[in-house]
């Protein structure tokens, strides 16, 4: 038995989306529960998770993705757990892949499988899009060079999550602290790219924005506190500032875009985003810590 386990705020036609996606997986139905755990909405998804066999609707109120995902891998049956997050789809072979790739795998191997931004059949790459799918959702990436994966396409067995521990709250990048532990642990992270799970885009530049506003915020706050942690903020600020000239060829050599006019889009967001984020950084450098949770988007 796997059991899929969902966060949800506020994404009542993401999640409909996302359930009719696991409906619709190779592996047998009677294979796979799912849990879909509801961290405050304004409405709960009832009438959604009602419509999708074999579905359970739970509800965490403290806030943040990671203690919604404990309380579902605490009320779980399956020996695997498969995480996913509500505003995703998963490719048909998701569970498949993941359950084959596990049982082969070494004792303590953690999977983190390929998010690729959704596209809308051949309509034109908005400018967010393009730059979403060079730079959003790196799994590759934070597995083989920074030791952990993503919460929106991971799997692993139940024992190895109880040996590792719950995820932590929204004050820290809990994706990147449980990552740690694991790896502290002794356990391995393996990327898997044929174990795929697609992400829209975000709407809007402003909604890009606030996605860094908060992931900046957790990094601040696991930084805070460590040696010359300022001298080493403001230089990576510094950093990220002029990183646009390095990264701006990697917009050209990749194969997830085609075309020099998206490859253009994706450029000028790069640079808007970074310097959003140099100047977020040392805006932060004498704040508390603090994270805002978005209680009407969920994003």
């Amino acid at each position: 038995m796997i059991s899929v386990i969902i966060p949800h705020l506020n994404q009542p036609k993401g999640l409909e989306a996302c359930l009719r996606s696991l409906d619709a997986q190779s592996l047998h139905r009677d294979l796979f529960e799912v849990i879909v755990v509801d961290n405050g909405s304004a409405v709960a998804p009832a009438e959604v998770v009602a419509r999708h066999r074999g579905t359970r609707l739970l509800q965490e109120f403290r806030p943040g993705p990671g203690p919604a995902r404990n309380m579902g891998a605490a009320t779980s049956s399956g020996g695997i757990l498969a995480f996913i997050d509500a505003d995703c789809l998963a490719h048909p072979d998701w569970l498949r892949t993941a359950t084959q790739t596990l049982h082969s795998s070494p004792r303590g191997t953690i999977l983190g499988g390929d998010v690729r931004i959704w596209r809308d059949g051949n309509k034109k790459l908005t400018a967010i899009q393009a730059y979403e799918s060079v730079f959003a959702y790196r799994f590759k990436l934070y597995i083989e060079q920074h030791g952990f994966s993503g919460t929106g396409n991971l799997a692993m067995l139940r024992a190895d999550f109880d040996t590792i521990g719950p995820f932590a709250g929204i004050q820290v990048a809990e994706d990147m602290e449980w990552g740690k532990r694991a790896c502290d642990a002794g356990f391995k992270f393996r990327y898997v790219p044929d174990m795929i799970v697609f992400h829209p885009a975000r709407s809007s530049l402003q909604e890009l924005c606030d996605k860094w506003d908060r992931q900046i915020g957790h990094y601040r706050n696991m930084a805070a506190g460590e040696p010359a942690w300022k001298f080493r903020w403001v230089s990576q600020a510094l950093l990220v500032l002029g990183s646009p000239i390095v990264d701006a060829v990697t917009v050209l050599r990749s194969d997830r875009i085609q075309g020099i006019i998206s490859r253009c889009k994706a450029i000028a967001v790069l640079c808007v985003i970074r310097a959003h984020r140099a100047v977020t950084m040392l805006r932060l450098l004498r704040a508390g810590k603090s994270i805002v949770w978005n209680r009407t988007s969920g994003v």
